[in-house]
This record gives C-alpha cells, structure tokens and sequence, in this order.
C-alpha cells in the first residue's frame, strides 16, 4: 500500500516524522483529508487536532496544533503549527484553566486589539479543549 511522509513541527520541536496512509486536519476551510499521491496544496489551518495514520502500526497519532501552514506533494506531508501538542502531553486541567482567564481577561480587555488578542486566545484553548474531548474518547 502506497504511504506518504508526514512531518509535523513547531517553533520549539519537531513533533512526528514517519509514514502515514492518511492524514486528517482542520484546513482554512474546513477539514482536510490527505492520502498518498495527493494533489500539491499549500494552505494556513486553523486550531484543532491532526490525526495520522501510522503505516507502521496501523494506529493513529494524534497531535494537536494551534494553527499554522500545511504543505502538501504527492508523497509529503509538511504540517509547520505555530504551537503543537502531542496528544498524549494535552493537559485538561490546565486548558480549563486558561479558558477561564482567557474569559476573564476578554470582560477587561479595554480596546479592541486586546480584545482581538485574547479572542484569538481563547479560539485556541477551545479548540484544544474540543480536540483533547475527542481523543480522550479513542
């Protein structure tokens, strides 16, 4: 079966590198599914989880990442997320807790661009908390 080579990194590390028979992603405009052989595309994506398919063990990773750009060839995978988290490391307890700042610190937040800050704060932890749900589930 044809695989393809996913790498997914952040400023700090990189967070997967192997062969997959299939990746899923929140694209810009909705979720993305990518198989071997998939057309070039290049396109920012939003928070949310990244599920590969390992080809190796037939189990999936997940990852979470908190935007950034994807870089798709034929038979290469290039996810570069602003910030990612290995799904295994995810944190409830802590996302909840930044959720409840991020919502208090939205009420006193005195002009629109610390507004739109912490807006975009919160997308993320929401975003974490919902893909953390997901994969606690699997």
């Amino acid at each position: 079966m044809a695989t393809l080579h996913v790498d997914v990194v952040s400023a700090e590390e990189a967070i997967f590198s192997g062969e997959a028979k299939f990746v899923a992603l929140p694209g810009e405009n909705g979720e993305l599914g990518i198989l071997p052989r998939h057309t070039p595309l290049i396109t920012r994506i939003r928070p949310g989880a990244v599920r590969i398919l390992r080809a190796d063990t037939g189990e999936e990773e997940f990852v979470f990442v908190a935007g950034g750009i994807l870089e798709v060839q034929p038979g290469v995978v290039t996810v570069l997320a602003d910030t990612a988290i290995r799904g295994k490391d995810l944190d409830e307890a802590k996302a909840t807790e930044a959720k409840k700042l991020a919502e208090e610190a939205l009420k006193n937040a005195k002009s629109e661009i610390d507004q739109a800050k912490v807006q975009n704060e919160l997308v993320a932890i929401v975003a974490q908390l919902a893909a953390l749900r997901k994969y606690r589930k699997k």
